[in-house]
Order: structure tokens, then sequence, then C-alpha cells
């Protein structure tokens, strides 16, 4: 998130994928996860620049209790919307 954060400051077009576990980056608690006390502000600072999440249907939370309480932007998207997005990136970064 905070690579990203920074292809955006740099004035390029960002699209951010969350797939499997990585969805809990838009839990209420990451304080467990890397870098897990600044993610708050990184989403918060993504979503006013309106870089919205897309997120791997398969992965969204069942619960859904604790996830994503701020009200990120997100877009559900399947595996082969995942793949059409990466067709069509000029680069990208994955982790």
């Amino acid at each position: 998130m905070r690579i990203a954060l920074g292809v955006v400051a740099g004035e390029n077009d960002v699209t951010i994928v969350l797939t499997g576990r990585a969805v809990h980056l838009l839990d209420a608690d990451t304080d467990d996860l890397v870098d897990g006390d600044d993610i708050a502000k990184f989403r918060e600072t993504l979503k006013r620049l309106g870089i919205p999440f897309h997120i791997e249907k398969s992965a969204l939370p069942s619960d859904g209790a604790d996830w994503n309480a701020e009200g990120h932007p997100v877009v559900p998207v399947s595996p082969d919307e995942i793949a059409t997005l990466v067709g069509k990136a000029a680069r990208f970064i994955i982790f």
C-alpha cells in the first residue's frame, strides 16, 4: 500500500488489487500486520485520492463486521477481471 501511494504521488494511474488474505488490509484492526500502525493512514490517503481497492470476490470476508469499517471504495472482481486489469497495465508490482 505504501508503494502504491508513492507511485500515485508521481502522478501515475494506479489500480490496487487485493486477493486472498490481502483483503485483511481493510480490517479495522491491522496492528498485527507489517506496517500495521501505518496502514490506516495509507488507506485514508488513498481514499482521499479516490483510489478504490479491487477485491477478489472469493476473498471478500463473509462476516464483514470489522472489515472496511471506514467505507473505502471497493470494486469486487473475478479472477478473469483481475487478468484483464493486469493485461491492460503498462507495468505492475505484485506482492
